[in-house]
């Protein structure tokens, strides 16, 4: 990206990203890891071409061999076989394939030892031994293959929510009050309650395999920031604003993150399913993933927002401040979890679905925020403050580039009270899913880069969106 070229003021929409804030209001909220001094300024959100989305990488990883004999293909829960031949018993199969003699039975069947020459037997792949009951449970394998994450309800439920349009947030086995309120959204979608029971009963129909293995490829890698060394513990350090200003693309910080973010999954619940990964995978190792849709930001360039004539009578809503929901026909088709960067951040009444911005990026001048002073006394209150103005103190734009960790996330929808004017705030994406209601950062009302990709894609120029408690 150009930064010292001029923009133009019609490509960048003109969105100041300020907010007014009271003295003392967010003493206590933790801050974006990097932006300490950034929540501060004054933001203007851009557009990014698309030809700069991805980094150079000319020294890419690569898993040793042993790392990638699984026997697996990406994206597929596809099965390997094995013909018997003459001499071989059951156990040295199940052996040769690391399986115990219980585990080859259960997935094929099988009553009992005997075998016969050229029979086909079906060898499970790693994400469907883990579903096997014969698996260990006592012995020190069960901490490698930790099937019993696999087989919850809160983690089968989580899947079959997110297929159905209705996001509770990263994909764990442990519930949350998000993963609660979305669950009974989708319960109450049709009109007419329905039973827990029941819904778990048609999760268990539709879902499938509970988990898929992805092999983390070479070309994953433009996605991810090369570390300057790889931590002991996997985790890279956290950003320094001066670092992300020179780069081309705030990137995943670690593949952790970028298959995390892929198939909807809280990291530290991707790291239990695969505690035998070392710190830093490498392009080859396998992983075991939730069998979702995968994220693919490689395909972000071609995101395209809603035409308005596909869904004409299409609306949104912002519940209580916590919830954003997409309706067609009156019916609720789409539910996720939004939260607001800002506290005291809030809207009334009906606004407007402007337009889309995919991969924003964010440029600064350093101008201090309007920063409301508030007279008080034990009788009165200044309704109106008067805001301190201060200039900038940069003569050139400052920009925080593209990317899945810039604080917008990977999208960014504008707001219109009315006529055709941007608010100074909007929906966007969040660089951080698991911590949207955590942590303070730069923009409006945030939702998953997942989120704001379905939403981007729902929801055409001119919808309207209303604010209800």
């Amino acid at each position: 990206m150009n930064k010292k070229g001029p923009m133009n003021l019609m490509a960048r929409a003109m969105l100041c990203v300020c907010f007014s804030i009271a003295s003392g209001a967010f003493a206590s909220a933790p801050i974006e890891p990097g932006l300490e001094a950034a929540l501060k300024w004054k933001w203007q959100v851009i557009p990014s071409p698309s030809s700069q989305w991805g980094l150079p990488h000319s020294n890419i990883p690569k898993a040793s061999a042993k790392a990638t004999t699984i026997g697996i293909t990406p994206f597929e829960a596809q099965q390997n076989i094995h013909i018997v031949r003459q001499g071989e018993v059951l156990i040295h199969i199940a052996r040769k394939n690391n399986l115990t003699t219980a585990q080859l039975k259960e997935f094929n069947a099988l009553e009992d030892d005997l075998i016969r020459i050229d029979q086909v037997l079906r060898i499970p792949n790693a994400a469907e031994r883990l579903a096997l009951r014969s698996s260990p449970s006592s012995t020190s394998s069960r901490k490698s293959q930790p099937s019993g994450m696999l087989d919850s309800e809160v983690y089968l439920l989580r899947i079959f929510l997110d297929a159905e349009g209705f996001s509770s947030g990263p994909i764990s086995n442990i519930p949350d009050p998000v993963f609660g309120k979305i669950l009974h959204r989708y319960q109450t979608s049709e009109g007419t309650f329905v039973a827990h029971r029941d819904v778990v009963a048609l999760a268990s129909r539709r879902v499938g395999p509970p988990a898929l293995t992805y092999e983390l490829r070479p070309t994953d890698f433009r996605f991810i920031a090369s570390p300057k060394a790889i931590p002991t513990n996997g985790r890279p350090t956290a950003p320094v604003y001066s670092e992300m200003i020179q780069s081309s693309m705030l990137a995943y910080r670690s593949p952790w993150e970028f298959v995390a973010e892929r198939f909807n999954a809280d990291e530290e619940f991707l790291r239990k399913l695969n505690p035998s990964l070392p710190t830093y995978p490498a392009a080859g190792s396998v992983f075991v993933v939730p069998n979702v849709t995968p994220f693919e930001i490689e395909n972000l360039p071609f995101l395209k927002q809603a035409e308005p004539e596909r869904n004409p009578s299409i609306t949104a809503r912002i519940v209580d401040l916590s919830v954003f929901e997409i309706l067609l026909d009156k019916k609720l088709v789409v539910a996720m979890p939004i939260s607001r960067v800002r506290p005291g951040l809030r809207g009334s009444g009906e606004w407007r679905i402007l337009n889309s911005i995919a991969r924003p990026a964010l440029s600064t001048l350093r101008e201090p925020r309007a920063r409301h002073v508030e007279q008080r006394s034990p009788f009165y209150t200044n309704p109106n403050p008067t805001p301190t103005i201060k200039k900038p103190t940069l003569s050139q734009e400052e920009i925080l580039p593209p990317g899945p960790n810039n604080p917008l996330g990977v999208g960014w929808i504008n707001l219109s009270k009315e006529g055709s004017s941007p608010l100074p705030y909007g929906i966007h994406g969040s660089s951080n899913p698991s911590a949207v209601e955590e942590i303070e950062s730069l923009g409006g009302f945030r939702v998953s880069n997942r989120d704001i990709v379905r939403a981007i894609q729902l929801l055409p120029k001119g919808t309207l969106l209303k604010w209800t408690p």
